[in-house]
């Protein structure tokens, strides 16, 4: 599996979870806590920081710890392979479903003949 590939799979699984997303909107206000973060969810720290950890692991997010308190950053560049997958595919998508579209009105030409 290419490194692409296997930073595509960690991107899209961590936007695969609701708790995840949330914490990325709200990043993308600007930086926060782990406290700051953790406090709209209802869940025990150890919990909501493995999906700190998962961000991370994705780039989403990056930390840095400043005395006792850590804090999370969205890290922008972050979505730009997820975005041009994405964009490829559409392509690639729009190609095919012109190319049958063509095909059925020809089909349709044809049929009225």
């Amino acid at each position: 599996m290419s490194k692409l590939f296997s930073n595509l799979d960690l991107c899209f699984a961590a936007l695969g979870d609701p708790t995840r997303r949330t914490i990325l909107q709200r990043l993308a206000q600007g930086e926060a806590s782990v406290t700051e973060l953790a406090e709209p969810h209802d869940m025990a720290l150890p919990s909501f920081m493995e999906h700190l950890k998962k961000l991370e692991a994705a780039r989403l997010i990056t930390s840095q710890k400043h005395g006792r308190t850590r804090i999370c950053e969205l890290n922008p560049d972050a979505l730009t392979p997820a975005r041009d997958w994405l964009s490829e595919q559409s392509e690639i998508w729009e190609g095919r479903l012109d190319r049958f579209d063509d095909y059925v009105s020809d089909l349709m030409k044809e049929h009225r003949k």
